[in-house]
């Protein structure tokens, strides 16, 4: 070394750059920055706390942005005087052994700093008891002390006093960033910072639908759910209509491990479900959880998506709430800092066990459309069937009467008239008889005499060979041409009405779009599914018995209610309808 010696320690001010420790003050700040970065973070962590000291009530209430007060209250357990100190330290917790190992913790909150780094942010008073005749109230004011850690500081630390208070635990957050205000200006606006909020308080209610949670903001109630299921918590967070037209959904699935003496586990997947005339443009509304923890997990919510498969009309998205609960052990919630994200061993076995669950639910859903009274020039279009959703055995008492310009059949079932869009009812047929391809039964194909040809483009020529397999499951006959040129000899013909040469470019174009191979599948199916269906006109001339048939074939489908392209394929008018438009009691 040149020059003058360094010390072995502390700081040189002629050399910035130099590594050194941070005074414990500063660490204390710097912690409380990375668990509260908004108030939203402040709610979440308190209430998981609230759930892990199993509260059956979470109360909360936020002034503001959120910085001025929040404040939680539950009835779980609470905390003797001891516990209750020591909850305000840095790394001290209840949830995780002195030497665990955060994967596998069975707790929301198991951060030992949350409450710590909330203190040295804003000024925190706790008030707990734990059924003992005295409670305890524990007061931190890190927004007056500058922040950092009073404990660090070598201060007397929290004011610790009697206080009266039930069961349970109530925290009240003070003067959020009040030291620290570049965080605070950082911050939205009111209006916003609370729309993070309620949509926090929104997921955790729709995850623990047995808790009952409520939201006031500026004194307002503006969320409440009652605890007694998971339709009811639909009904706080949404509406009337959302909660009635849905379905819940409870089942299990095994996985297997993925290996390395891994040994299978079973996913329990619950939730609620609505039909797929309840949609909305943005993907925010399907929320999943794992193990009761709301989480931001793309692969789970795509699942879910996919679990709706061609019920969905393109470009809308549904409404979906899904929790995942899986063996503590296969989960590590320490991947992400707000801990909205988490890890998940074999998180592909998991989201194919979703997937498979949510379409399991939806299959046989009565989605029909009702059309309702309505004296203006668009009918209201209701779902019928049972109130679970179930759906009754399909068309088994229905009488086609005939057809309506050309593509619409009427039939009547009971004191129902239906409507069927032939197009979309054939299509519904087509695909589910394609889709069967797949376990097994040939799909009827019919020559092309002379053979097409088609120009292949590398990327296309690539696709044909990738999924070469898929193509001829699909009744697709081909041969190499030359020069990236392919011969079509046979195109897939369900009931005798044969695809056009240019469903092969679809299917190629959609095998090669990077989908997903189910996705990809299903968006094949319905195009090819498409092209040989009935059109305007054609079902016009069908007779009698070939509309009895198409209805008998379309009741024998899995999902007869929409089209492969989400559409409905039936409406129903009931007689009161008639009678109340002729004016007639009955």
């Amino acid at each position: 070394m040149t020059g003058e010696e360094r010390p072995a320690g502390g700081t040189n001010s002629e050399d910035p750059d130099r590594v050194r420790r941070l005074d414990p003050a500063t660490v204390g700040r710097i912690a409380a920055g990375e668990v509260v970065t908004r108030p939203a973070r402040v709610v979440g962590e308190l209430i998981d706390n609230a759930l892990d000291a199993g509260a059956s009530r979470v109360e909360i209430a936020v002034e503001g942005d959120g910085t001025d007060r929040i404040r939680v209250a539950d009835d779980g357990r609470g905390m003797s005087r001891e516990d209750a100190r020591l909850a305000v330290e840095r790394h001290a917790t209840s949830k995780l052994a002195p030497d665990g190992d955060p994967v596998g913790a069975g707790s929301l909150g198991f951060r030992g700093e949350a409450l710590a780094a909330i203190a040295e942010a804003a000024r925190l008073e706790l008030v707990t008891g734990d059924g003992d005749a005295v409670g305890t109230r524990v007061v931190v004011d890190g927004a007056a002390s500058g922040g950092g850690s009073a404990l660090d500081r070598g201060s007397e630390g929290p004011t610790v006093t009697d206080a009266g208070r039930a069961r349970g635990t109530t925290v009240v957050v003070e003067d959020l960033f009040a030291t620290r205000p570049a965080r605070r200006e950082s911050l939205a606006g009111s209006a916003a910072e609370f729309a993070r909020v309620s949509s926090l308080v929104a997921d955790y209610a729709l995850a623990n639908p047995g808790v009952a949670f409520t939201l006031e903001h500026d004194g307002s109630r503006t969320l409440s759910t009652p605890g007694s299921g998971i339709t009811e918590a639909l009904l706080g967070v949404y509406d009337r209509e959302t909660a009635s037209r849905s379905t819940e959904v409870a089942a299990s699935a095994e996985i297997e491990g993925a290996g390395d003496g891994d040994e299978s586990a079973s996913i329990d997947v619950a939730g609620a479900l609505a039909y797929p005339s309840v949609t909305r443009s943005s993907r925010d509304h399907v929320r999943v959880s794992v193990n009761g923890r709301p989480v931001r997990n793309d692969r789970l919510a795509a699942a879910v998506r996919a679990g709706y498969g061609r019920l969905i009309p393109d470009g809308r998205e549904p409404v979906a709430v899904v929790d995942a609960s899986l063996p503590p052990v296969r989960v590590d919630p320490n991947v992400h800092p707000a801990k909205r994200e988490v890890g998940l061993r074999d998180a592909d076995a998991v989201a194919d066990a979703v997937e498979s669950v949510v379409a399991d639910a939806l299959t046989g859903a009565d989605l029909r459309r009702k059309a309702e009274v309505d004296t203006g020039l668009e009918g209201a279009l209701e779902p019928v069937g049972g109130d679970e959703g179930e759906r009754p055995a399909a068309f088994a008492d229905a009488e086609p009467i005939g057809t309506f310009r050309d593509l619409y059949l009427l039939a009547e079932a009971g004191d129902e008239l239906l409507v069927i869009d032939g197009h979309a009812a054939h299509e519904r047929v087509n695909y589910e008889r394609l889709a069967r391809a797949f376990d097994g039964e040939a799909v009827p194909t019919a020559p092309l005499d002379p053979p097409a040809t088609a120009s292949l483009s590398a990327d296309e020529a690539a696709a044909a060979e990738a999924h070469a397999d898929a193509l001829a499951a699909l009744g697709f006959e081909t041969e190499p041409f030359g020069g990236g040129t392919v011969r079509l000899r046979a195109v897939p013909a369900p009931f005798g009405r044969a695809a056009d040469a240019d469903a092969f470019r679809d299917a190629l174009a959609t095998l090669a779009d990077g989908e997903s191979p189910r996705n990809a599948r299903e968006t094949l199916l319905a195009d090819l599914a498409c092209h040989p269906s009935l059109k305007r006109g054609a079902i016009g001339e069908l007779t009698r018995e070939e509309l009895r048939s198409l209805l008998d074939r379309l009741g024998e489908c899995d999902r007869p209610y929409a089209c492969p392209h989400g559409r409905p394929t039936v409406l129903s008018v009931d007689e009161p309808t008639f009678a109340a438009g002729f004016g007639r009691d009955r």
